[in-house]
C-alpha cells in the first residue's frame, strides 16, 4: 500500500503539467509492479501519448519508485 501512496504522490505532481496543455491522467490500480493510469483530456488522441506515457510518466516512476516495473494507459 505504501508503494501505491508514492505513486499517486508522484502522479499529483505530474498531473498539473498535464493539465497545461489540455490533458490530465487517472490512478487506476498498482498491480505487479504495473501501473494502471487512464489518460484523459486532450492526451486522448494526441500523437505524442505514447512519448508522454514512456518517456515522461513511466520513466519518472520506475525510477523514484522502487518496486514499479512499468507504467500501462488503459
Amino acid at each position: 500500500m505504501e508503494m501505491e501512496k508514492e505513486v499517486k504522490r508522484i502522479l499529483e505532481q505530474i498531473r498539473p503539467y498535464l493539465n497545461r496543455d489540455g490533458g490530465d491522467l487517472e490512478f487506476v490500480k498498482l498491480e505487479d509492479g504495473i501501473v494502471y493510469i487512464r489518460m484523459l483530456g486532450a492526451c486522448v488522441g494526441c500523437a505524442l501519448i505514447d512519448t508522454t506515457l514512456y518517456d515522461g510518466i513511466e520513466r519518472i516512476l520506475v525510477e523514484r519508485v522502487p518496486g514499479v516495473i512499468a507504467v500501462v494507459a488503459v
